[in-house]
């Protein structure tokens, strides 16, 4: 059987899942595993949606948000099937601690790991939400209205709605009917991208006024002094790691943001053919060709040049 086959086997047989996904969750991880929730359920098996962190105020237009949950305290894992979306290891969700009676992973990322029982990985998908729309064809499920603005708006996350070279005619299929079974198209691309508070707003003009272009690369920055001074959190930086790539004369975005002192989250994005998956990976990171990430323990101006070395010797 194929990876899906096994999926849809395994889904019909169990009836109890905790489904999970990465830490600091975007549109892609949200709308799958809220999506999948609603379908499961709608078959009558019982699910736990679970993100360490809280969904971020942007997505909450999505149909259930509500739904996940950043506390598992009170529960027992044991008797339960983990789904891990959108990542495909424990720790990227920080799950490690737990115990699973079975393990799936579903995911679309380059960076493939040896953890799940069962593991349906396609690196060359553009979206998890999109794997979680054939699942459900797959298994014959009504994709409801809900399903499919959480759908929608998963598979235009990570397409830069209908912008990135990853958009595909089976995309804009799939988006055209998610959009005959009710998705908004137009209310789900304002939400996503014209919905921002003032605060993140001028979070972001700090961040492009650190802007450094050397050799094709941009760096910008956002610190923990930062997100003091505008009063927001490290989900309103979503994105910024794209705006320096709309300059036609840049190759790869950097964004650097600081997470401790001395330690930074890295995002990295480029066009066309330039895998930063794999500068990425040597820094124990990963991610897709044209958008990965890492964490780096240096001072900044250290690691923008191991950035720096490790681009120029892609």
């Amino acid at each position: 059987m194929t990876p899906l086959e096994n999926i849809v086997s395994f889904l019909k047989d169990n009836n109890d899942f905790f489904i999970a996904t990465h830490l600091n969750p975007e549109g892609d991880a949200l709308g799958s595993a809220i999506a999948l929730s609603m379908a499961l359920e709608s078959l009558g098996k019982n699910t736990v949606v679970y993100d360490k962190d809280p969904v971020p105020e942007f997505y909450k237009f999505l149909p259930g948000y509500n739904k996940i949950t950043n506390s598992v305290s009170s529960l027992d894992t044991k008797e339960l099937s983990l789904i891990l979306l959108d990542c495909n290891t424990p720790d990227r969700a920080g799950i490690e601690k737990l115990t699973f009676k079975h393990t799936v992973v579903i995911d679309h990322h380059e960076t493939e790991t040896n953890f799940g029982d069962i593991k349906w990985v396609e690196p060359q998908t553009p979206a998890t939400g999109l794997m979680i729309f054939k699942l459900l064809k797959e298994m014959g499920i009504k994709i409801t209205q809900d399903i499919a603005v959480n759908l929608y708006a998963a598979i235009a996350v990570d397409t830069g709605t209908f912008r990135y070279s990853n958009t595909s005619s089976e995309v804009l299929k799939a988006a055209a009917e998610l959009a005959e079974a009710g998705a908004n198209p137009g209310f789900i691309a304002e939400s996503i991208h014209e919905s921002w508070s003032r605060n993140r707003f001028k979070l972001l003009c700090m961040a492009l006024s650190t802007l450094e272009i050397i050799d094709s690369v941009a760096f910008i920055v956002v610190t923990k002094d930062m997100f003091n001074t505008t009063e927001t959190l490290p989900s309103d930086t979503e994105n910024f790691s794209n705006v320096p790539r709309m300059m036609k004369d840049i190759k790869v975005s950097v964004f650097f943001r600081e997470t401790d002192e001395g330690y930074w989250k890295v995002s990295l994005r480029s066009k066309r053919d330039f895998n930063v998956a794999r500068i990425a990976e040597q820094f124990d990171g990963g991610g897709h060709k044209n958008a990965a990430g890492c964490t780096i323990k240096a001072d900044l101006k250290t690691a923008k040049r191991m950035l720096l070395e490790a681009i120029r010797g892609q």
